[in-house]
């Protein structure tokens, strides 16, 4: 099964309670009130989040953290690497040569297609987008495809 994990779902949530106060600095102690999380769960995530320039630090009795950005211009793509390092399919899509079959592998170039199409869709969503209250669920029949051309096919 392929999904995020609990710490890139809670950084996420963290994220969005930013975004809803934009500028405003919160302590860890607030967010983690406001996201119903933990207090050494919400540190947890704030440290690989202010590494990657997602949210800035701030010392002292005022202290606590702001968005680095606007939410708009943080794309989803960038909390899931930040908490879990480069997006991979299969090990292949991101490391060259750490795998034994790899020079004869029928299925490398298609998995790599398909591992940009992951990260492309996580690039598109932004986390002000995030924020916004889900959208009715499309019927499969009117469901977007996505359009991708694999090798050899």
């Amino acid at each position: 099964m392929l999904r995020v994990t609990k710490l890139t779902d809670y950084a996420t949530v963290v994220l969005t309670v930013l975004a809803s106060h934009p500028g405003r600095v919160l302590s860890a102690t607030e967010l983690a009130e406001r996201a119903g999380l933990e207090p050494p769960t919400v540190a947890k995530v704030l440290k690989p989040l202010a590494q990657a320039g997602l949210v800035e630090g701030f010392r002292g009795a005022n202290g606590g953290y702001r968005l680095a950005r606007q939410a708009e211009d943080i794309g989803l793509i960038e909390i899931v690497e930040a908490m879990e390092g480069p997006l991979g399919m299969t090990e292949c899509s991101i490391h060259a040569g750490h795998c034994t079959i790899e020079d004869h592998c029928g299925v490398r170039a298609n998995w790599r297609r398909i591992n940009d199409v992951v990260v492309q869709a996580l690039r598109s969503v932004t986390l002000a987008q995030m924020q916004a209250p889900p959208a009715p669920a499309v019927p499969p029949s009117d469901a977007r495809r996505i359009d991708m051309r694999l090798a050899n096919a």
